[in-house]
């Protein structure tokens, strides 16, 4: 996988530049997570201070009025593509990738159903290319999952997990290396729920407490698969073990607090609750992803680390790509990537007319070039996020 980063001496950082590498340890800094783009003149004079050369990363840099050399765009995008441009040019690829990440987790959900060793090299053929794909757009392959038949949950939950945690640890600057062990904890960490019967996850009502502890039994039964494959190494067994804890003490198995948790626990607990809540299950009906980042919001610094949920926030945007909205003259639309420089003003694929009956036109709207029309009657903008199926949309079916 290519990232594109570029080694500078501090004296040329500007604002808006995205610093994903220092020449000295983050721990020994005072920023809170590994990558962050400079906002303030503080930042740049901390960084001035404490060091020598940083690494920029190229794609989430959006420096203003600063050279940085051939192929960095002004807004952000690598080579110098937009966003939209970006987001166009890898939807082929995405497709690819999703299609052959999919059919390997299917093999390794089978097999892990079975109790077998699980087979390594569907754990790299899923990981890979969804990486690949999420660090060259993002949207472009959640667009897809959003677009993509329902399927069993545990499949699709494996997938997503694995596609949001490489984004949001790619978002904070971890190095590929990393990016991808995350993305294979993402992946691993609720392969043990395979092994369990099936009845206990279609239960429609409260689990009773010896059903509550079967299901809590899938992070050992992960482990115990991931060891019998040769799939385990500390840090992996260290995150998936730990996916489960929370900030206040309040998770499992341990009852770990706050920085006892591995940071990358700490990740996979987020996108596990974030993916969980955006889906439709037995026992609870799919809610919003707008409203789901609103309630891990409010549960920061209790069940997850504020800075976490800040940046994974940050990283989907305020209405992610995939989801359902209401815009001001009554038409339902869908996301379709986002606008950086605006979040509030993605670019969306209308879906309905005013009276919610579905216009097959699909015309696709610059929401951030809408907003700006100097006629407050003609201007178009989102009122209100609604959960997948509202209205009886199903995305998956309208063939966009």
């Amino acid at each position: 996988m290519q990232i594109e980063e570029r080694e500078i001496p501090v004296g040329e950082l500007r604002h808006g530049m995205f610093v994903c590498r220092l020449d000295r340890p983050w721990e020994e800094t005072p920023f809170l997570l590994q990558g962050f783009l400079i906002e303030s003149e503080s930042d740049l004079a901390t960084l001035r201070r404490l060091c020598r050369r940083v690494w920029i990363d190229i794609e989430k840099s959006h420096a203003r009025g600063a050279s940085t050399g051939p192929g960095f765009s002004s807004s952000g995008a690598a080579a110098g593509l937009s966003p939209t441009q970006a987001f166009a040019r890898e939807l082929p690829a995405a497709r690819k990738a999703r299609e052959a990440a999919m059919a390997a987790t299917r093999s390794l959900l089978d097999a892990a159903s079975r109790q077998h060793a699980l087979p390594t090299d569907a754990v790299s053929a899923t990981v890979v290319p969804v990486v690949e794909s999420v660090s060259r757009s993002p949207d472009a392959f959640f667009w897809l999952q959003a677009l993509a038949e329902r399927d069993a949950y545990h499949y699709t939950h494996a997938l997503n997990c694995c596609a949001l945690a490489a984004t949001l640890a790619r978002h904070i600057g971890l190095p590929t290396g990393l990016v991808n062990e995350v993305a294979t904890g993402a992946l691993m960490m609720d392969i043990g729920k395979a092994a369990l019967p099936a009845a206990v996850f279609d239960h429609p009502g409260p689990l009773s407490d010896t059903q509550r502890d079967t299901v809590r039994s899938h992070v050992g039964l992960s482990l115990s698969l991931m060891a019998k494959s040769g799939v385990s190494t500390p840090d992996l067994d260290a995150m998936v073990a730990s996916h489960h804890e929370r900030h206040d003490g309040s998770g499992y198995p341990e009852g770990l607090r706050g920085g006892r948790i591995p940071l990358y626990g700490r990740i996979l607990g987020l996108v596990d609750t974030y993916d969980a809540m955006v889906s439709a299950r037995p026992h609870q009906a799919a809610k919003s992803r707008h409203d789901v980042l609103q309630y891990l919001y409010r549960e920061r610094d209790s069940l997850f680390q504020s800075e976490l949920v800040e940046q994974f926030s940050q990283c989907l945007g305020v209405y992610p790509t995939g989801s359902l909205v209401e815009l001001n003259t009554g038409e339902v639309a869908v996301v379709m990537n986002q606008n950086p420089a605006r979040r509030l003003f993605p670019r969306v694929t209308v879906l309905t007319r005013p009276d919610k009956t579905v216009d097959p036109a699909f015309r696709q709207v610059d929401l951030l070039v809408e907003s700006a029309d100097p006629d407050p009657e003609r201007q178009l903008r989102i009122v209100k996020a609604l959960p997948d199926g509202a209205f009886g949309l199903d995305v998956s079916e309208l063939y966009l």
